[in-house]
């Protein structure tokens, strides 16, 4: 079964929208916990628009499914993941003024920078993971990074499932079996929802984990937060 872990950052958004503690991020994480996800993931940004470095140290103490933080590996963001220790982190190489993540890692051209922060990761039993595009090479020169795991950026395929171009998946069940056979394992996530994440499961093996957060958000100001977690479980069997 692939596990789903929630990203709770426009929870966060909605928060500070208004100012004040209303939603309770950390209490939204533990009610997320108790409907059945299996982690809760967070994307802190420099300007702290969202998710905010302090929420980050609130949520690490307070949780008890895995913990996973994304970000670029800047020296505030390095210094934060080894204080908390969460159980895996994802590097992502998003630009400060960016407004979502939007590409995956050159693993070839920042091979040697990627090993050097991994090893830093790795030394504090941190699993890390590494956001990439599905193309073969970057999937195999990840390896040689170090990494414990990928995360396959699956804007492409969401979009391509839109327009009902099925073949859109392609490129990620191969990356996910040239993954596996080297020995990484596989997570997955941007723009997954309710609408896509079946057929993508279907799909493409060997997926330990989809991180999913604005669709399933915004999906729950319909259903509720518990009743759209319990879809996403049931179609991640």
């Amino acid at each position: 079964m692939t596990k789903l872990s929630v990203n709770i950052n426009k929870i966060a958004t909605l928060r500070n929208a208004r100012g004040g503690n209303i939603p309770n991020v950390v209490q939204v994480a533990k009610d997320i916990e108790s409907f059945g996800a299996e982690g809760i993931t967070v994307h802190p940004r420099p300007d702290e628009r969202h998710i905010t470095y302090q929420d980050v140290l609130n949520l690490s103490s307070a949780l008890t499914t895995e913990f996973n933080i994304e970000g670029n590996p800047i020296t505030k963001f390095v210094n934060l993941v080894l204080q908390v220790k969460p159980a895996q982190v994802t590097l992502v190489p998003d630009k400060e003024d960016a407004i979502t993540s939007n590409a995956g890692w050159d693993t070839v051209k920042h091979k040697t920078y990627l090993k050097e922060i991994i090893s830093v990761f790795k030394e504090n039993n941190i699993r890390t993971s590494i956001f990439v595009d599905p193309d073969p090479e970057m999937i195999r020169a990840a390896v040689e990074t170090g990494a414990d795991r990928i995360e396959l950026y699956t804007e492409a395929y969401a979009v391509s499932y839109a327009k009902g171009e099925k073949q859109g998946v392609m490129p990620y069940a191969e990356c996910a079996r040239i993954a596996h056979e080297l020995g990484l394992e596989i997570n997955a996530g941007h723009d997954l929802s309710l609408d896509n994440i079946k057929y993508f499961k279907q799909q493409v093996p060997h997926v330990d984990e989809v991180s999913i957060g604005h669709a399933l958000i915004s999906e729950s100001l319909y259903t509720g937060l518990e009743k759209t977690i319990q879809q996403y479980l049931k179609l991640l069997k």
